[in-house]
């Protein structure tokens, strides 16, 4: 039975919007955290011996892979960090933080919106294998060995 968990509801998780050094954390199957145990800013590192891949799964880009050159980037249109060719996509609009063994993806108040697990959220923690969609790209995190 699927949990009715809104992870829209930021106040239901204590995330204050004037802390920018708190995590929102979705405790949803991408990750399970209690809020007070997530990790902060300063923990953003790429693990030393492996390398954080995005596969296109559909969309226009479908059948590109990205891998990601620093634990810290934007994904969106022509001049983001990681520029994907889909016109649903805001010009800068997500944030991927990398965190050793899971990425943190921050929606940047984009138009159409991050979903994760079918939901609109503005924040969610993802996993190797995780799939999470921007405008109609449909994008799958993985960590590989180097």
């Amino acid at each position: 039975m699927r949990e009715n968990h809104n992870c829209r509801d930021q106040a239901a998780h204590g995330f204050d919007s004037s802390d920018d050094s708190a995590p929102f954390v979705c405790a949803r199957r991408g990750l399970q955290f209690p809020f007070e145990s997530a990790p902060t800013r300063s923990g953003i590192n790429a693990p030393a011996n492996k390398k954080v891949v995005l596969s296109i799964l559909s969309g226009p880009s479908k059948g590109e892979s990205h891998t990601l050159s620093k634990p810290r980037v934007v994904l969106g249109r022509k001049g983001a960090d990681v520029a994907l060719s889909d016109p649903e996509i805001s010009r800068h609009h997500c944030l991927l933080e990398v965190r050793d063994t899971y990425i943190h993806v921050k929606d940047m108040d984009s138009t159409n919106g991050t979903f994760y697990e079918e939901e609109r959220v503005r924040a969610a923690m993802l996993r190797d294998g995780t799939e999470f969609r921007i405008g109609g790209s449909l994008i799958r995190v993985n960590f590989q060995k180097k």
